[in-house]
C-alpha cells in the first residue's frame, strides 16, 4: 500500500506541476484552455487517490492527526508531494 501511494503522490505531484506551470500559462498567454482540459481531469483523480490512499495509510503508518493534515496539505502546494514522501515515506 504504501508503495502505491508513493506512485501516486509522486504522479500526483507532477501532474500538479504541469497544470500550474505549463498549462494555466498556456491559457492565459495563448487562450489556449486544451491543455487544462487535457491535465485537469487526470490531476483531479490523482488528487483524489492521493487523499483516500493518505486516510488508508493512516493507522498503518502510525500517523498523527497532525501529520495526517500536514500529509493532506501538501497535496495542494507545488512540490508538497515529493516532499511528503521524502520526509514520511522514504
Amino acid at each position: 500500500m504504501k508503495n502505491i501511494f508513493r506512485i501516486v503522490s509522486f504522479f500526483e505531484g507532477v501532474s500538479y506541476l504541469l497544470l500550474l506551470f505549463v498549462a494555466v500559462p498556456i491559457k492565459y498567454f495563448q487562450g489556449n484552455v486544451s491543455y487544462v482540459k487535457l491535465l485537469g481531469m487526470p490531476h483531479g483523480i490523482l488528487f483524489m487517490l492521493y487523499l483516500v490512499l493518505a486516510m488508508m495509510l493512516f493507522k498503518p503508518m502510525k500517523w498523527s492527526y497532525k501529520t495526517l493534515a500536514i500529509v493532506f496539505a501538501a497535496a495542494i502546494l507545488p512540490f508538497g508531494t515529493f516532499y511528503i514522501d521524502k520526509k514520511y515515506l522514504r
